[in-house]
C-alpha cells in the first residue's frame, strides 16, 4: 500500500468539518481519563487510611469519593460515546456522498467493467468499515494511548524501577502489533475485493433471474456462486488467522508482564520500601495498563479493516473520468433553438484494435429528423452514445450547433440535447418527481402543459393517483410502453434543441406506439431529432437516413431520394421488410 493510503490526510479530510463536536469529544476523553487515574488514588488513601488507624469519618469519604468518580467516569464515556458515533456518521455519510458523486461522474467504460452490485459493496460495504473505525478512533486511539501514558508516569512517580519496566513492556506490546500490521491490511484488501466480486456476481443473477429460469440455469448459477462463496472464505480464513495473532502475541506479552510487574511490586512490599496501598495501586495500574493496551490490539485489528478500506476508497476516487468538463477557458455554448450536428472522421474503439465506428462523417441540419439504420453491432448505439458525450471519440470531432462538444459544458449539454433509450429507468418515487427528476423547480402547470402538448395527458390522469402515483423501482406497475411515454415526456421538459430515440419504440404495443407517434409529432417540432429504429412506422418520419454496417457509413442522403433509387440500399430495406432485413 502506497504511503498516501497511510497518513491520516484521508480521515482529516473528512473530519474537517466537525472540529467543535471533536474538540467536546477530546474534553470529555481527558475528563474520563483523569477519573480513571484518579480513583486508585482515593483506594490506595483508603487502604493505608485503615492500615495507619485512620478516622471513619475519612474512610467514608473516600468511599463516596470513589463511587462518585466511577458514576461520573460512566456518564462522561456515555456522553463521548455519543458524540463520537454522530461524528462518525457524519464524516462516513458525506464520504458516501462524494464516492457516488465520483462513480456518476465516470464514463460509461467504468460501469461496464463494474457491476451495480460491486459498486453497492465498495460505497456501502467499505465505507461501513470506516464507519466503524471513525466511531471509535478518538476513544480508543487517543484515549487508550494517553491513558497508557498517564499510567506509566504514575508508575514512575510511585517507582522509577516499575515504571521503567512496564515502559519497557509497552513499547514492546506495541512494537509487535506494528510489525504484524501490514502482512494482515494485505490480507483484509483481498476480502474486501473477493466480498465485492460475490456482491457483483449475486446482483448479476438476481437481475437476471428471469432468463436464469427459462434456460434452466438454476445450478449453473449455484455452482458459480459457491465459487465465489469458497474464494471468499478462504482469503477471509487466512486474514482471521493473521489478526488472531494480534490477540495471542499480546495476550501472551501481558501475562508475562503482568507476572513480572506484580512480582516487583511484592517485592518491594516485603522489603517495606512501599505500604500496602502503594503495592495495592501499582497492581491495580498494572491491571488497568491491560485493558488500553488489549483495546489498541482490537483497535489495530480494525485499522487493518480500515487501511484496506481506504485503500479501495481511495482507488475508487483515482479512477479518472476519461470525459472531461471544457475549462472555462475554451467553454462554448450552445444556441436555444434547434441544433445542427456534424462528424468529422469520427472512430471509437472500447478496446485497442476493436474499433466500433469507423471514420464516420456526415451533417444533419437544424430542425431535420435523421434515422440510423443497421443490423445489430453495427455501432448505432454507440453513435448516440458519443452524441450525448457517454463516451468521447477515439478519433474524430462532434460538433453540435456549430460548437465541438468536448468544449461544451456536461450540464448544457445534457439540457440541451435528450436522450431515450428503449430502457427506462424509473425511480421509487412520484410519477412528477420521475419526470422532473426530482427538480423542485419545474412547476406542476408546466408539467401539465408539457403532458397535454406531448397528448399523454388524459392517460396520465387514468392512473390511481395521477401525477401523485408512486411508482416502485423495478416493479412501478407500468408496461414498457408507458415507461417509454414518461421519458418522452422527461425530454420534452428539457426543451433540448436535439432529440436522440434509439430504438425507443421497440418494445411497444399497437395501442401505446399509437401515443407515441402523438407524442412524437410534438417533440419534434422545432428540433433537430435522430431515430434509431426498427421499424419501418418510426423511421418514415425521417428526412434522412443514415445505414451502419460494421461501423462505416454506407449509405446517407434524403429519404424520399433513396426510397426512389432502385439500387438504394434503404430501398431494398423497403422492399424486403425493415424489421426482418435488420434482423
Amino acid at each position: 500500500m502506497s504511503n498516501q493510503h497511510q497518513q491520516p490526510g484521508f480521515y482529516a479530510r473528512y473530519l474537517h468539518s466537525q472540529r467543535l463536536p471533536l474538540l467536546l469529544l477530546a474534553i470529555l476523553v481527558f475528563a474520563s481519563i483523569g477519573l480513571q487515574l484518579l480513583n486508585p488514588q482515593v483506594i490506595r488513601y483508603f487502604l493505608d487510611t485503615a492500615e495507619s488507624g485512620g478516622s471513619e469519618r475519612a474512610l467514608v469519604v473516600a468511599a463516596i469519593l470513589f463511587i462518585s468518580f466511577a458514576l461520573v467516569q460512566q456518564l462522561i464515556d456515555l456522553a463521548a460515546n455519543f458524540v463520537n458515533l454522530k461524528v462518525s456518521w457524519s464524516a462516513t455519510n458525506r464520504l458516501r456522498s462524494d464516492l457516488v458523486l465520483h462513480c456518476l461522474k465516470l464514463d460509461m467504460s467504468f460501469h461496464k467493467s463494474h457491476t451495480p452490485g460491486e459498486m453497492i459493496e465498495r460505497i456501502d460495504g467499505d465505507v461501513n468499515q470506516l464507519g466503524n473505525y471513525f466511531s471509535q478512533f478518538i476513544i480508543r486511539i487517543l484515549g487508550n494511548v494517553l491513558l497508557i501514558a498517564g499510567i506509566l508516569v504514575m508508575l514512575f512517580i510511585e517507582d522509577a524501577r516499575i515504571g521503567f519496566g512496564l515502559l519497557v513492556y509497552t513499547l514492546f506490546t506495541l512494537f509487535a502489533l506494528g510489525l504484524i500490521h501490514k502482512p494482515a491490511t494485505r490480507h483484509w484488501e483481498e476480502v474486501r475485493q473477493a466480498s465485492a466480486e460475490q456482491y457483483g456476481y449475486t446482483e448479476e443473477r438476481i437481475s437476471g433471474a428471469e432468463e436464469i429460469r427459462a434456460c434452466g440455469a438454476e445450478e449453473h448459477a449455484l455452482y458459480r456462486l459457491h465459487h465465489f462463496m469458497r474464494d471468499y472464505l478462504e482469503k477471509a480464513r487466512s486474514a482471521w488467522v493473521i489478526s488472531s495473532l494480534t490477540f495471542s502475541l499480546t495476550h501472551l506479552i501481558f501475562v508475562i508482564g503482568y507476572a513480572a510487574a506484580l512480582a516487583m511490586g511484592v517485592y518491594l512490599y516485603l522489603k517495606g520500601e512501599v505500604s500496602i496501598g502503594s503495592a495495592y495501586l501499582v497492581t491495580y495500574y498494572i491491571t488497568m495498563l491491560s485493558e488500553p493496551l488489549q483495546g489498541l490490539r482490537a483497535q489495530a485489528q480494525d485499522l487493518q479493516y480500515a487501511s484496506a478500506s481506504v485503500h479501495r476508497v481511495e482507488e475508487l476516487f483515482s479512477w479518472p473520468a476519461k470525459v472531461q468538463e471544457p475549462s472555462g477557458e475554451i467553454a462554448q455554448s450552445l444556441p436555444l433553438s434547434a441544433l445542427d450536428l456534424k462528424l468529422e472522421n469520427v472512430s471509437f474503439h472500447y478496446e485497442e484494435n476493436q474499433e466500433v465506428l469507423r471514420e464516420v462523417s456526415f451533417s444533419l441540419a437544424p430542425g431535420r429528423i435523421l434515422g440510423i439504420l443497421g443490423r445489430t453491432g453495427s455501432g448505432k448505439s454507440t453513435l448516440t452514445n458519443l452524441l450525448f458525450r457517454l463516451y468521447d471519440p477515439s478519433q474524430g470531432f462532434i460538433r453540435i450547433g456549430g460548437a465541438n462538444i468536448s468544449q461544451v459544458r456536461l450540464s448544457e449539454l445534457r439540457q440541451r440535447v435528450g436522450l431515450v433509450t428503449q430502457e427506462v429507468q424509473l425511480f421509487e418515487a412520484s410519477v412528477q418527481a420521475n419526470l422532473t427528476f426530482f427538480n423542485p423547480d419545474i412547476p406542476p402547470d408546466r408539467i401539465e402543459q408539457a403532458l397535454k402538448s406531448l397528448n399523454i395527458w388524459d392517460w396520465l390522469q387514468s392512473l390511481p393517483n395521477g401525477l401523485e402515483t408512486r411508482l416502485a423501482a423495478g416493479k412501478h406497475g407500468l408496461s414498457a410502453g408507458e415507461a417509454q411515454l414518461l421519458a418522452f415526456a422527461r425530454v420534452f421538459l428539457k426543451e433540448p434543441g436535439l432529440v436522440i430515440l434509439d430504438e425507443a419504440s421497440s418494445r411497444l404495443d399497437p395501442a401505446t406506439e399509437a401515443l407515441m407517434e402523438r407524442a412524437l409529432d410534438q417533440l419534434f417540432i422545432n428540433r433537430t431529432g435522430i431515430i434509431v429504429a426498427h421499424r419501418l412506422k418510426t423511421v418514415l418520419r425521417a428526412d434522412d437516413i443514415l445505414i451502419l454496417d460494421n461501423g462505416r457509413i454506407v449509405e446517407f442522403g434524403p429519404r424520399m431520394a433513396l426510397a426512389k433509387n432502385p439500387v438504394s440500399r434503404f430501398a431494398g430495406l423497403l422492399q424486403t421488410g425493415l424489421e426482418e432485413a435488420l434482423a
